[in-house]
């Protein structure tokens, strides 16, 4: 979901001495009063009289609950139930619900739903998404989300959070601008997909494995085709986003499939855009016809804040508001973030536009995902995961595993003649230099909450190393730069680490870069610092999207480059196990990193993702786009040696095709093989061996190569899975589906 009001400026750390330990602490910010019980429906122990109703009997069936319940409530009362801050029917027992709690990377204060407070003053604040998925390994992003979920659980048990949480963004990362590009998982289908389905089940799953039941409730967002928020004259209120429909199959909607099908996430978002000339939030074919038809979503359908409002008032799609409300619950939205539906759905049902029915359904909808978390079950202290609570909120167990995320994310992109990792023998002195060496929040991203504690950058190579520091910028903007002071440091150094980048004034929700380059003075910084220097440096970019640092990649000067996103509360933890050899970098980046000519004459609003070779039309992403680049889709480098050998791959792969298919009658280019005809499992083997002297992980891509025909990519994803592997230690894979042809690559993600 969004939030376009959102604002909170950098908590910069005190200077510190070259002596200074780490310091660990809480950050606690002012809050309203906070509760130490949950909120919940049918309290029969306070009021007894509640057990007769049936909406309170958990020996029915949910479907005979919701009914029960949306029987007893008159129309105003109804309507109170389609917004995100629905209002109890106290003579129901009933109370207030704030829908809106977001956990895109830990639990998060954004919405109201869920605060900080008292009894919880934090919560385990992880690498934001687009350092978490270039660990390309499903089963962290599914332990993230079960520790979100368990830490949401034990401040509900509080008061101080809601079941109901609006995350993960699953947009595709298509233009390298976008300011909310740090919140999805990154540009390729496929892993926007397997990240969507692990999280949602990690947020979701209970201990018992019942569908029926649910942890928290994950929300799949935003549908569909978004990902322009302010570039230029382009605001993402008013845009219009022409998507043609083999873009649409094939790029934008297989991540939310996957959220629904395969994660049987409980609510999907749709977005403030349109598609194709129709508001995402009031197209009954995009909401009830794919979402709830053709994929059956069991929950509800949640709209972006204001979306409604923005379809009256900011699209002129309707002439009145009772319209926007009207269209938009015909189409099938089921909630309404904020006000809007509220104020205006009586006088919608007054004018004949809509009927009451339809606000049942509506209303149903929500009922039934409330019922599915046990809101209407009593007092959650004696429901499962009622023995939850603050003991159970920034466990170490929970910091280990945020450490471990940025540790996993990390991409190393250059290392001149190894100088990574530094042996703290050889170097005992290191100038850290930077505007983001020693920041906080901006470690974490947007849509964060308060994380247990900070270990900045700097912190963390003190841990280890004498350090000497400088900013050598004020802040990222970099206007002015000392870089005199600077590269006075570098000069006694025995080594260099600068760390530069973004944050949230550069790129966040609502702003959308303009270009590709190290914002102000940083690349001047940078480079005249590594001429002084005498030792070894490396150049760590702090960063949401991709940068152009080709100046850094060719400098012989800059000899090693490391990619660590917003890497969450243990960012400096995780970065100084990675420049001391105490951790083995596996990442491998998720996205294309663009050089600043390929945006010049690009606009972002152009949604196409295959290139146009009569308008000189590039494409975009590694599927489609084959121009230069800086650094490639699954880049990334390691400390030790692996190769991998085909084992055995089809060189020819045969479908049956229904009788009735025409390609049977008449010749065909190719043939779709997602079809219900295809259910044949092409077995790839293949074997992969560590020969370094180095234990490291290791991730192996699938790709495809698809016919040459119907403007297909170049080459497609298919699968990946992360191997950890001992020095010398072998492994074999198999049982993999696709087309493969192989390549040895000994440092970067094996590509098959």
């Amino acid at each position: 979901m969004s939030y376009h009001r959102q604002t909170r400026g950098n908590r910069a750390l005190p200077s510190v001495s070259t002596l200074l330990l780490s310091i660990l602490f809480f950050i606690s910010k002012p809050s309203n009063a906070q509760s130490s019980s949950p909120v919940f429906a049918c309290d029969v122990i306070t009021n007894p009289s509640l057990a007769g109703y049936g909406f309170c009997n958990t020996g029915l069936k949910a479907e005979a609950r919701v009914t029960d319940l949306v029987g007893r409530l008159t129309l105003v009362e109804k309507i109170g139930f389609l917004v995100s801050k629905s209002t109890g029917v106290s003579r129901l027992g009933i109370p207030d619900y704030n829908w809106w709690s977001e956990a895109l990377h830990g639990v998060s204060d954004v919405g109201g739903g869920s605060s900080f407070t008292g009894l919880v003053p934090g919560a385990t604040s992880f690498p934001q998404v687009k350092l978490t998925a270039a660990s390309f390994n499903a089963s962290l992003f599914q332990a993230i989300g079960k520790v979100v979920s368990t830490e949401a659980r034990a401040m509900y048990n509080v008061g101080a959070a809601g079941l109901t949480f609006w995350s993960p963004n699953v947009n595709i990362f298509r233009d390298p601008r976008w300011g909310r590009g740090q919140e999805t998982p990154g540009e390729d289908p496929t892993l926007v997909s397997k990240y969507a389905v692990a999280y949602v089940k990690g947020l979701q799953g209970t201990d018992g494995g019942d569908p029926n039941r649910l942890k928290v409730a994950a929300c799949c967002k935003h549908y569909t085709a978004y990902d322009v928020d302010n570039w230029k004259d382009v605001s993402r209120y008013t845009f219009n986003s022409v998507v043609n429909q083999q873009d649409m199959d094939d790029t934008f909607q297989p991540p939310f499939r996957s959220c629904v099908v395969d994660g049987n996430v409980a609510r999907v978002m749709c977005s403030y855009n349109q598609v194709n000339g129709k508001p995402t939030c009031a197209d009954p074919d995009l909401l009830s016809g794919v979402i709830r038809g053709q994929w059956k979503l069991n929950g509800y359908i949640v709209s972006d804040c204001d979306s409604v409002e923005v379809i009256y008032a900011n699209q002129h799609y309707t002439k009145t508001p009772e319209e926007a409300v009207a269209k938009s619950m015909l189409a099938g939205l089921d909630l309404n973030c904020d006000h809007f539906t509220g104020q205006h759905a009586m006088d919608a049902v007054d004018a004949g536009l809509v009927n009451e029915s339809d606000v049942d359904t509506a209303i149903s909808n929500n009922f039934a995902t409330l019922m599915r978390l046990g809101f209407f079950d009593g007092d959650p202290k004696k429901q499962p995961y009622g023995n939850l609570g603050p003991q159970d909120v920034c466990t170490a167990e929970n910091q280990e595993l945020a450490r471990e995320a940025a540790r996993q994310g990390i991409v190393l992109l250059k290392n001149s003649d190894g100088s990574l990792p530094f042996l703290p023998y050889a170097i005992k002195t290191v100038a850290v230099i930077g505007p983001n060496a020693n920041v906080t929040d901006t470690m974490i991203g947007n849509y964060h909450g308060v994380p247990c504690k900070y270990t900045t950058p700097l912190q963390g190579l003190v841990e280890t190393v004498s350090v000497t520091y400088q900013k050598g910028c004020p802040d990222v903007a970099c206007t002015e730069a000392d870089i005199d002071s600077a590269a006075s440091l570098a000069v006694l150094a025995d080594a260099v680490v600068l760390v530069m980048g973004t944050d949230l004034s550069i790129e966040r929700e609502d702003h959308d870069r303009l270009d590709l380059l190290l914002p102000g003075k940083q690349q001047q910084l940078v480079t005249e610092v590594a001429n002084a220097a005498n030792g070894p440096v490396v150049l760590v970019i702090m960063s949401g999207g991709g940068l152009d640092v080709t100046f850094a990649k060719n400098n012989p000067k800059i000899t090693s480059i490391m990619w660590v996103g917003f890497p969450g509360q243990a960012g400096g933890l995780a970065i100084a196990d990675v420049i001391f050899g105490r951790y083995n970098p596996s990442g491998r980046l998720p996205m294309t990193w663009y050089p600043q000519s390929y945006v010049e004459n690009l606009p972002m609003s152009n949604m196409n993702m295959r290139p146009d070779n009569s308008t000189g039309y590039p494409g975009r992403s590694y599927r489609f786009y084959t121009g230069e680049t800086v650094y490639s889709f699954g880049d990334g480098i390691s400390y030790t040696q692996f190769h991998h050998w085909l084992i055995r791959a089809p060189g020819f792969v045969s479908l049956g095709l229904d009788p009735s298919h025409p390609c049977r009658s008449s010749k065909c280019l190719s043939v779709d093989a997602t079809g219900t005809y295809c259910g044949k499992t092409v077995e790839v083997q293949l074997e992969v061996i560590n020969a370094g002297t180095r234990e490291g992980s290791h991730t192996v891509f699938l790709f495809m190569t698809p016919p040459a025909v119907h403007r297909s990519p170049v080459k497609h994803l298919v699968t990946f899975e992360k191997l950890l592997l001992g020095r010398t230690e072998m492994a074999g894979g198999g049982g993999w589906g696709g087309e493969a042809a192989s390549r040895e690559d000994g440092n970067g993600g094996g590509e098959v």
